[in-house]
C-alpha cells in the first residue's frame, strides 16, 4: 500500500515543472493520490500544459485567490466529481515589485495589501472554501510552502512580512480547523531555483551561502527534499502534528552565523 492511496489531493501554484508545488504533485501521484491542479490567470494555460507532464495528468481549475467566485465554482466542481477532499498544498505567493528589492519603505499600502491578500489570506480562503469537502473526509491536512520569516532576509522585504503573516495565520488555524480533524502545517524550504525565486532579487545570495552553512549541504536544483517532506505531511504519518513549520533546508535555519 502505497502512504497517500485514497487521498484526493488539490495542489496550487504549479506553473512550470521547476515549481515547488510540480514536485509535491508528481510525489503525491507516485505515492497514490489522486491530484487535480488550480492555476490563474495568464498563467493558467502554463498550468494547463505542465500538468501533462505528471504522471498522471490531473484536471486543472481557475481559481485566482483573489476572485471569492473561484472559490465556489472549484468547490462545486471538486464536489461533483469527487465528493470529498483529503488535503490541500497551499503554494501561492506574489509580492508587487516594489514590495521587494531591500527598500522596506519604498511600497504603499494597496501593493502591500495585494502581497499579504494573495500569499497569506488566501490560506485561510482556501481552508474556508473547502472546509465542507474536508469535513465530509472525516478530516485532512493542509500545508503551506514557506520560507522562514523569523528574521529579515536580505531583499524579501513585504514578502517576509506576508509569510510571517502565513505563518502565524496557521497556528490560528491550526487552533480552529484542529476539532473539525484538520491539520495545517508549514514546510519552511531552502531555496530552490524555481521561476518565483528568480524574480526575487538577490535570490542569488541565498544560493551562494546555504550550501556551505547548512550541515547536511543543499542542492538549489533539488525540489525531491521539499516534496517528500510535504507527502508526509499530507499523509496519516503525523496525525497529531498541527501549527507546525517543518524546516527542509538542510539544517541552515539551526546555525548561527
Amino acid at each position: 500500500m502505497k502512504l497517500l492511496d485514497g487521498k484526493r489531493i488539490l495542489v496550487t501554484g504549479v506553473l512550470t515543472d521547476d515549481s515547488l508545488a510540480f514536485a509535491v504533485a508528481r510525489s503525491a501521484i507516485e505515492a497514490g493520490a489522486e491530484v487535480v491542479l488550480t492555476g490563474a490567470g495568464r498563467g493558467l494555460s502554463l498550468t494547463r500544459r505542465t500538468a501533462r507532464k505528471l504522471p498522471v495528468e490531473p484536471e486543472v481549475h481557475e481559481l485566482d485567490v483573489t476572485v471569492p467566485e473561484h472559490f465556489s465554482a472549484v468547490a462545486v466542481a471538486l464536489s461533483d466529481s469527487w465528493g470529498k477532499l483529503d488535503g490541500i498544498l497551499h503554494a501561492i505567493g506574489f509580492a508587487p515589485a516594489d514590495c521587494l528589492g531591500g527598500d522596506i519603505m519604498k511600497a504603499g499600502w494597496e501593493d502591500v495589501a495585494t502581497a499579504v491578500q494573495i500569499s497569506a489570506y488566501s490560506l485561510k480562503a482556501l481552508a474556508e472554501a473547502f472546509l465542507p469537502l474536508m469535513e465530509k473526509a472525516g478530516g485532512g491536512s493542509i500545508v503551506g510552502l514557506d520560507f522562514d520569516a523569523t528574521v529579515a532576509w536580505p531583499a524579501y522585504d513585504w514578502m517576509g512580512i506576508a509569510k510571517a503573516a502565513l505563518e502565524s495565520l496557521t497556528r490560528y488555524l491550526a487552533r480552529d480547523l484542529g476539532p473539525r480533524g484538520i491539520r495545517v502545517n508549514l514546510v519552511a524550504a531552502g531555496p530552490v531555483r524555481t521561476m518565483a525565486a528568480k524574480s526575487i532579487p538577490g535570490f542569488s545570495a541565498f544560493e551562494e551561502s546555504w550550501h556551505g552553512r547548512a550541515p547536511l549541504g543543499w542542492d538549489v536544483h533539488d525540489p525531491e527534499p521539499v516534496a517528500k517532506a510535504c507527502v508526509a505531511l499530507l499523509s496519516d504519518l503525523f496525525p497529531m502534528t498541527t501549527g507546525e513549520m517543518v524546516h527542509v533546508d538542510g539544517g541552515f535555519h539551526a546555525i548561527g552565523a
